[in-house]
């Protein structure tokens, strides 16, 4: 029991971590109806950043707002420079646009920095254990619950209670309908950009934090793991990418922990064939959501 307890705090951290990713793609998605596949460029950004920070001489208490800060500066940017110009074009376009992002910006590090991994060095506290009701966790699971868990409180205040977060949701609801009634696009798409990145950068200090490294295609895995997310919660519903989030992680502790070990290199593949299997009997995922209207 003791062992499926720690599992199962582990699942939630590494889940929490996929959560806030698949959040910032469900919101994304909602205003949109755009699948952000450049979402990971911004974890590969914040890393970077991290690493210019550490080298300046700055710690982790600085360096982790910061990183928070300079995603959502990015995700803005990016809308700005990119999606602002294909707006109302097809969903292909839009799609290989996030595409051509993604791939410009690995493009631009392996050019101007290097195609080499840098490291940096991660806080000591993360490898602490503390034992709760005398069961030992680690801390940085525990840290990560934690702030997630304040994280998506904060995000759902916002969404719920703020004239920002209602605007954001009728715009998900029916944009045509939105924007008859006084809400701006431009103001309310770069709001979501501005939020989608925010919650990125916190996912990207855990994520940093644990690898310890940046490189141009650091965002790569943790963009594909916020993506199968948002797709098991089902797309476009916020609730849905924290369930999915949360689901996944805890599926690959659990595959991890429990499979022998010559087959737990094989723990990706087996998620992707779970996954298969949900879309076969369950193609919208866990939560239904009626798709909205695109800008």
């Amino acid at each position: 029991m003791t062992e499926l307890i720690q599992q199962i705090v582990d699942g939630l951290g590494r889940g929490g971590i996929y959560a806030l990713i698949a959040l910032g793609i469900a919101v994304i998605f909602g205003v949109m109806h755009l699948v952000n596949f450049a979402h990971g460029e911004l974890i590969t950004v914040s890393a970077y950043s991290a690493y210019g920070l550490f080298q300046a001489g700055w710690d982790w208490w600085l360096i982790a707002p910061a990183v928070i800060l300079i995603a959502g500066m990015t995700s803005v940017v990016i809308e700005f420079l990119a999606f602002r110009w294909v707006r109302g074009a097809p969903d292909f376009t839009m799609l290989m646009t996030s595409f051509g992002i993604h791939f410009v910006v690995q493009a631009l590090f392996v050019m101007y920095v290097s195609a080499n991994f840098r490291q940096f060095p991660r806080p000591d506290w993360i490898f602490n254990t503390v034992k709760i009701a005398g069961i030992s966790f680690e801390v940085f699971d525990v840290a990560v619950i934690f702030f997630t868990l304040l994280t998506l409180i904060a995000t759902f205040w916002i969404l719920q209670k703020t004239m920002f977060g209602i605007s954001l949701r009728a715009a998900a609801e029916d944009f045509d309908a939105a924007r008859l009634m006084g809400v701006r696009s431009d103001r309310i798409i770069r709001g979501a950009f501005a939020l989608s990145g925010l919650l990125a950068g916190v996912a990207a200090v855990f994520w940093l934090m644990r690898s310890g490294q940046a490189g141009p295609t650091a965002g790569l895995t943790p963009m594909l793991k916020g993506v199968l997310a948002a797709l098991i919660g089902g797309l476009g519903s916020l609730g849905g990418a924290v369930l999915g989030g949360v689901t996944l992680g805890l599926v690959e502790v659990m595959l991890i922990s429990r499979l022998p070990e010559g087959l737990v290199g094989l723990t990706d593949g087996i998620v992707f064939l779970l996954i298969a299997f949900l879309f076969v009997f369950r193609p919208q995922g866990f939560i239904s959501v009626r798709r909205a209207e695109r800008v």
